[in-house]
């Protein structure tokens, strides 16, 4: 009889590429969210609250930290935005959430930064959009502004290019450029190098005014998969600085979440990507946490991180025609997220708990020797069964 395995043509498993950045430390007190080099890759999220309102601001804040949100954004865009940031991080403090957060800037953050220190202390990481600091000779001295407080105050920078809002002067520059190439790029080449070359042209000159590299971060975000996908390859050849990854204006729903998982686990598996941000519009009525919940899922899927305990379902098929197979599965599901707040610090390494949750017993039986609790209900004309596989067992009772 032949050999099965033919050693000539080994199977490797696929494991994600080892990343290859540099450390940033975001703080708040005692409370570290290292970013890059041997982190985890770090969940982040962003309220949609009006800042100025600090009790409903704190309460959102809250959510997103216990639903899995490492760090927390929050819109500082006013005098009274502003005012209200060291009072959103009273509250927080208060209810024992020591979640970073994270002061979201355009067009005047110089200027909070400057006249509100209070703000400037409160939070933990500044997000500075190149494109957004200003024009002409405003830019420099405005950018400027923002990196001293954030080296004043000792706080990581992110740098955030978006190509909404990409600088027009050096887009404009290199189309020129381009256009006296004797074979000129297209379009889209030249919208990547001009992302990719503000980004990386902010953190030289942020580096030059003093900002220690390992205080910076970098992002470019589009909003198509397969430009987000391009653009940070670039980045990750031309620099080690951690990367923040996520799509913008992802969408909402289906849509939103399928782009983002697709485009951030291509780069994910390349090793590409410290932190992420998966931006879903919400559905009317939907909670915020959404968008963190599928942060978490793509982290998981991708054997990144273990944060909930995995629950296997099929998908149903005719052997399965009753709702209570998918009534329990979802019900199972929701308990192990409910509890795990409290069987986190209760049972350490609770979150790597496999089950299993199967409508027939075709595959039943063999999904539960895989997991530690096996359930399956009696497919239609089924009868109810039992069996044990060690410590696992799979019942259809």
């Amino acid at each position: 009889m032949n050999d099965p395995f033919d050693l000539r043509d080994p199977i490797p498993a696929a494991f994600p590429a080892p990343r290859r950045s540099r450390q940033a430390r975001v703080r708040w007190g005692d409370h570290v969210v290292s970013i890059g080099g041997d982190a985890p890759v770090r969940v982040q999220s962003m309220t949609n609250t009006d800042t100025v309102d600090v009790i409903e601001t704190a309460i959102q804040c809250k959510e997103l930290a216990q639903a899995g949100s490492e760090l927390v954004r929050i819109t500082v865009n006013t005098p009274e935005a502003a005012e209200a940031v060291p009072h959103i991080r009273d509250q927080l403090d208060r209810m024992g959430i020591a979640v970073p957060l994270v002061g979201d800037f355009h067009y005047n953050g110089h200027r909070l930064l400057t006249e509100h220190p209070a703000m400037a202390e409160a939070l933990s990481k500044y997000r500075i959009n190149p494109g957004n600091v200003g024009k002409g000779d405003k830019k420099d001295r405005q950018f400027a502004m923002m990196v001293e407080a954030a080296m004043k105050h000792d706080k990581v920078v992110r740098i955030g290019v978006n190509w909404g809002s990409l600088d027009q002067e050096l887009l404009a520059e290199l189309m020129d450029a381009n256009g006296r190439r004797a074979q000129p790029l297209d379009a889209k080449q030249v919208m990547y190098q001009a992302l990719v070359q503000s980004a990386l042209s902010s953190a030289e000159y942020a580096r030059e005014l003093g900002l220690n590299p390992d205080h910076i971060i970098i992002s470019c975000k589009v909003s198509g998969v397969q430009d987000l996908i391009s653009v940070y390859r670039a980045l990750a050849r031309r620099c080690d600085y951690a990367l923040h990854l996520g799509l913008t204006e992802a969408g909402m729903g289906t849509k939103g979440t399928v782009a983002s998982a697709t485009a951030l686990a291509v780069l994910l598996q390349e090793g590409i990507g410290d932190t992420i941000r998966v931006s879903l519009t919400p559905q009317p009525g939907e909670s915020r946490t959404q968008e963190v919940l599928v942060a978490l899922e793509i982290l998981q899927s991708l054997g990144l991180r273990t944060f909930n305990p995995s629950v296997t379902a099929c998908p149903g098929c005719g052997r399965t025609t009753s709702t209570t197979f998918q009534e329990l599965a979802k019900q199972i599901d929701d308990f192990l997220r409910a509890q795990m707040p409290v069987w986190k610090s209760r049972y350490p390494g609770v979150e790597n708990l496999k089950v299993a949750v199967m409508g027939c017993i075709v595959n039943g039986p063999g999904e539960s020797k895989h997991a530690d609790i096996g359930i399956s209900l009696p497919g239609t004309g089924e009868a109810p069964a039992e069996r044990r596989f060690g410590a696992a067992a799979t019942t259809t009772n």
